[in-house]
């Protein structure tokens, strides 16, 4: 990898055939059927202390003073604690970087500057320079950072962001990027990173696949189960059990979101946005 297709013109090339990969499938994920099953939802943190599997967990914030929230569904949390345990035996420690978000969450991470302005500074390098118009932003943020409860498996509590790292050192289990890197390296196979940390990721993705779930393949750290971009992926066209919710952190009661095609950022929020992030990026 990473040799004669290593120049400007073919990155570009390359990241809106991803980004407009990414889009048909945010298509699909609007379109496909979910029949919520009501699974409640379990401590990741909880479960891995229990049985004494080491695991780690990111200390970021979402957006602002958002703290991540590392519950997923029941179901979910035991393949992720058997996975955990399985890397320890390997020498490994798996670190959750995100889990559930709420739609108050993925509404701010949308929004976020660090976040929105390197959409839209990688957006303009796909332009050549020029601004995006408020729909070229929408399209590119909505495959990024999914602006609509139905295309968003974390607001179903199916999906994990994850990292490795070493047991002994404490070193990362390197992956040729880290977590969140938004680029044209930053889907699973790209040709533009390193063959050994593609080896690197799919050593990682068997782990996970080999329990069920399903990598996203334009972020490599992405993963989910059950939910309608798994059934998508793997071609299972019967409704999924897991669609964006409601989740109540004190009775543990989970409904079904009531407009899961609500956009959580309006194309007049993201106009507005787009002027910020120039203030900040100029």
């Amino acid at each position: 990898m990473m040799t004669s297709t290593n120049n400007e013109g073919a990155r570009r090339a390359y990241w809106t055939e991803q980004m407009e990969a990414g889009y048909a499938i945010v298509e699909k994920l609007i379109a496909f059927p979910v029949s919520e099953c009501g699974e409640k939802f379990a401590s990741l943190r909880d479960a891995a202390t229990a049985v004494n599997v080491d695991m780690l967990f990111s200390t970021s914030k979402i957006a602002g003073e958002l703290d991540r929230v590392y519950f997923m569904r029941e179901s979910l949390v035991r393949d992720v604690v058997t996975i955990g345990r399985e890397m320890n035996e390997r020498g490994w420690i798996l670190k959750i970087e995100d889990c559930f978000r709420s739609l108050d969450m993925q509404r701010q991470l949308v929004r976020k500057p660090s976040v929105f302005d390197t959409v839209l500074k990688k957006t303009m390098w796909e332009l050549g320079g020029e601004i995006p118009t408020p729909e070229m932003m929408f399209r590119r943020a909505i495959v990024l950072t999914a602006n609509m409860p139905k295309i968003g498996a974390h607001m179903s509590g199916s999906a994990i962001d994850i990292s490795v790292f070493h047991r002994d050192d404490g070193n990362e289990v390197w992956r040729g990027y880290p977590y969140l890197e938004m680029s044209e390296c930053t889907p699973m196979r790209s040709p533009f990173v390193a063959a050994e940390h593609v080896t690197t990721r799919l050593a990682i993705t068997a782990m996970m696949e080999k329990h069920g779930f399903i990598h996203f393949p334009f972020e490599f750290w992405h993963f989910d189960k059950d939910d309608a971009g798994m059934h998508i992926l793997t071609g299972n066209p019967e409704p999924c059990r897991f669609g964006p919710v409601n989740w109540d952190t004190i009775t543990n009661e989970v409904t079904p979101v009531e407009d899961p095609l609500a956009l959580l950022n309006p194309l007049s929020v993201i106009e507005r946005e787009i002027a910020a992030a120039l203030k900040r990026v100029a």
